[in-house]
């Protein structure tokens, strides 16, 4: 018999509400709309499907505070992670939401209305307070970052009603709702199941530690890896996903299943394992494997792990009666060469020799096309892992050069694209500052917002051509530091960036200035002039990866410069 769900009742609200969905689709025109993000998304994907169950709709205050504070929403029942609408001041006055309100909620994807919520409340968190009970504090967690940095300052109450599900055009057959993938188990005679949490790609060792764990407990394994919002940094999901089918036959006699949680994670660690424990019980699993480090954010910046090894599996061990689902402790499993299997670490006596490659390893073999040996990964996955993972050589990076008007980034960023060319093995991309101005940015002026917007539109297009294979080579002005270091973080989500500050003094730009640019701001005919009326904030030595002077070298050796430095990082060896 299937587990039941977490609260006694699956809150499955697109079906229940079925009857009414017509009447509701045409009230939600009517309404004002919150029109939803990422991370919104995902928790409402699984609040309308019952993932969240015994949760009707996002945290009102008190359930917010129980929450918070006890583990507990305001009826008792246990949950351990804030599941809030947040929004800004400015939003809510604007849309006029306070208790009583009803306001539809919609998908900023395709603008399509997915539910009515009657607001029960408006209310304030203590930010600090919940980063502090929910989190541990650590000002370098994701989770406590995206809290204070991305997060509204309200947070809004209430139960929804449903109009319909989330639409995905990415794996649709392996994205079960909890009361269908419980009627799949039913279906294939499935009364014990294993749930094994992911985020990474599976290897050999993961296949048996999950073997072992069905085995043991004569069940069944389901594989049911996150595919919402994970850590920053991760493997996207579609890599992810066709490496969980590639190693799917590899288990013995149907022993496993595949079905995708688009839940948006906060890493939370020892809240996390509960919340992902309540998660499963409600998708039908009986069992529960908790990892080491269960959902935690690693070290932070001094290199402290954030949570001890064992605190998720302690916390989820001390709700274990309540919870009703078994928690599995994770083995770390080590290869045996010898004899040619794997064993739980802790059961190899010191004599025996053992093999392991860390993710760090791993990660370094994929990118310089080192060897993976079939011990440590079938080859179908290895397959899947290099087509997502092309060898250093093939990867793209950006070049971004920084300084004054005629300090010679333009002629570097020129004669560098013609050496990249020359090279072959990628395209190479040229973003001169004018060229970017006069084609993305004609309607943009000179203040500081406009040269942010500036930045943040070549940041954009470096790193979707950096995502693409691309060598891009950008060259603005790009006198705010914060601009810069906004288009540094979403490059580097593909690929290298480097920042090449031309130092060149602005002495000598003024006065090799053939084109009297200068002379005619410090006229006052040409306002907001870089370095004149406007301010450079010049990038300090962490920022930059390479400083250069025009005054003091040629082009020839700038650019030999920057070769030299993209060699050393593997990025032009040749195959």
């Amino acid at each position: 018999m299937a587990n039941p769900p977490h609260g006694g009742d699956l809150k499955d609200l697109v079906a229940r509400d079925a009857p009414r969905r017509k009447e509701l689709s045409a009230e939600a025109e009517k309404l004002q709309a919150v029109v939803l993000n990422d991370r919104q998304l995902c928790d409402m994907e699984l609040i309308l499907n019952g993932g969240f169950s015994p949760l009707e709709g996002f945290m009102s205050e008190k359930d917010y505070n129980g929450v918070v504070e006890k583990n507990r929403l305001a009826d008792g029942n246990l949950f351990s992670m804030p599941i809030c609408l947040d929004l800004g001041e400015e939003e809510i006055k604007e849309l006029g939401i306070k208790p009583g309100a009803r306001i539809t909620l919609r998908d900023s994807r395709d603008d399509r209305n997915l539910g009515i919520m009657t607001v029960e409340d408006v209310y304030k968190p203590d930010k600090k307070n919940e980063a502090e009970k929910v989190f541990g504090g650590d000002p370098d967690h994701p989770a406590v970052k995206f809290l204070f940095n991305q997060t509204g300052e309200y947070y809004v109450g209430g139960k929804i009603e449903a109009i319909d599900r989330l639409m995905h055009y990415d794996y649709v057959a392996l994205r079960y709702t909890p009361a269908e993938l419980r009627l799949h188990f039913d279906k294939l005679g499935w009364s014990r199941v294993v749930a094994f949490q992911t985020r990474n790609p599976m290897h050999r060792a993961h296949r048996e530690l999950t073997v072992r764990a069905a085995r043991s407990r004569q069940a069944n394994v389901l594989i049911h890896p996150v595919v919402g919002m994970t850590k920053p940094g991760d493997i996207d999901h579609f890599t992810r996903v066709r490496v969980y089918q590639a190693l799917l036959p590899r288990y013995p006699n149907g022993m496993a299943a595949l079905a995708l949680l688009p839940l948006a994670m906060r890493m939370g660690g020892p809240r996390e394992a509960i919340w992902h424990a309540i998660i499963r019980k409600n998708y039908g699993a009986t069992h529960f494997i908790v990892g080491r480090d269960h959902a935690g954010p690693g070290k932070n910046s001094k290199g402290d792990e954030i949570y001890g090894p064992y605190d998720a599996q302690y916390a989820v061990e001390k709700y274990r009666e309540e919870l009703g689902i078994e928690v599995v402790p994770f083995q770390q499993m080590t290869y045996l060469p010898d004899s040619d299997e794997y064993t739980p670490k802790d059961e190899v006596p010191k004599e025996i020799k053992t093999a392991d490659i860390s993710g760090t390893e791993l990660r370094r073999r994929l990118r310089t096309g080192g060897d993976i040996p079939e011990w440590f990964s079938y080859p179908e996955v290895v397959r899947v892992l290099r087509e997502s993972h092309p060898p250093r050589n093939k990867q793209g990076f950006t070049v971004f050069l920084t300084g004054f008007t005629n300090s010679g980034k333009d002629a570097i960023a020129r004669a560098l694209n013609v050496t990249l060319n020359q090279q072959g093995g990628r395209s190479v991309t040229l973003l001169l500052g004018e060229t970017v101005r006069s084609e993305l940015s004609s309607e943009l002026g000179f203040s500081q917002e406009d040269r942010n917007r500036n930045i943040a539109r070549i940041g954009f297009v470096a790193s979707e051509l950096t995502k693409a294979g691309s060598a891009v080579i950008a060259a603005p002005i790009a006198p705010f530091e914060k601009s810069r270091v906004a288009a540094r973080e979403i490059v580097e989500k593909y690929g290298s960036f480097y920042l090449v500050h031309v130092a060149t003094p602005l002495e000598f730009c003024e006065k090799t200035d053939k084109r009297g640019i200068y002379a005619k701001a410090r006229k006052g005919e040409i306002k907001g002039f870089t370095g004149v009326d406007d301010p450079y904030e010049a990038p300090s030595g962490k920022e930059a990866n390479l400083v250069i002077d025009l005054s003091k070298e040629n082009v020839r050796t700038a650019v030999h410069q920057i070769v030299l430095m993209l060699e050393s990082d593997g990025l032009l060896d040749q195959l």
